[in-house]
């Protein structure tokens, strides 16, 4: 606990890579509940490595993520299932299924692990839709629908099973200012109004200083964490130079042309 502040997510001594190559090492972290938590760092910082390995998608080289307490590394069976349950995922493309409508790609997760009656898993996917602003959308086909409706579609299916954290990956990319705001006010208000956690990666520094509760940086010479506070601290008062540099869109000096 920090104060009264419940963990919700532990990560510790986490080596992640892929081939025997280390990306990141010696990561360790808190998330708490409400909190939004972004992670930043630069292209191939590992960044989009860090989360793919917080939700079990890979193996770590050693370490360990827990949620609400429990190891998703170690956990098999029926015991992982359940962990799976508490949190939902939101993937860089939306990654919603085109030969299906966007309610029946919200029900998905609702097929997959509920015996739920079909009209009480319509109206649970219907009520997803309606919390994303897309209340009229679910009869379309995801073709139908504009990038940014695609992802709040996906933010809703990443809701269906009520879980309380939710992790997306560049949910800002590909999209225009305004659409990415819209996106920012939504994140924002289910943390508020939902207690929902969200672990968002991402190096959009408008929607970084509007939705971070905190953020955390890595990557660096030493593959680790950089640094981690809240982003008007870390722009304002960062004694570290790189880090200054990026939260104020300062060039690097050596790439700069001498005159």
């Amino acid at each position: 606990m920090n104060g009264n502040r419940e963990i919700v997510i532990s990560v510790r001594d986490l080596t992640v890579g892929y081939d025997g190559r280390v990306i990141l090492q010696n990561i360790s972290f808190d998330v708490y509940r409400g909190e939004v938590l972004v992670i930043l760092g630069v292209s191939g910082s590992g960044k989009s490595t860090l989360l793919k390995h917080m939700i079990g998608l890979y193996e770590p080289m050693q370490g360990e993520v827990r949620i609400d307490g429990e190891d998703i590394v170690t956990a098999e069976g029926d015991a992982r299932a359940r962990l799976l349950r508490k949190f939902g995922v939101m993937y860089q493309s939306g990654a919603l299924f085109g030969s299906l409508t966007v309610l029946e790609n919200i029900r998905l997760p609702l097929d997959e692990f509920t015996n739920l009656p079909m009209p009480v898993k319509e109206l649970v996917a219907l009520s997803k839709l309606k919390m994303v602003g897309l209340a009229s959308a679910g009869r379309k086909m995801p073709a139908d629908l504009s990038g940014g409706m695609q992802k709040r579609a996906a933010i809703a299916r990443a809701m269906a099973l009520d879980p309380g954290i939710l992790f997306m990956d560049e949910p800002s990319a590909g999209l225009d200012p305004i659409t990415s705001a819209g996106l920012d006010e939504l994140i924002r208000e289910l943390a508020r109004s939902f207690q929902i956690t969200f672990v968002v990666v991402t190096h959009e520094l408008s929607s970084i200083y509007k939705i971070a509760d905190r953020v955390l940086m890595v990557g660096g010479d030493l593959k680790s964490i950089i640094a981690q506070g809240k982003p008007d601290e870390l722009r304002d008062h960062s004694q570290d130079p790189w880090v200054h540099r990026f939260f104020n869109r300062q060039p690097d000096p050596e790439s700069v042309p001498s005159s």
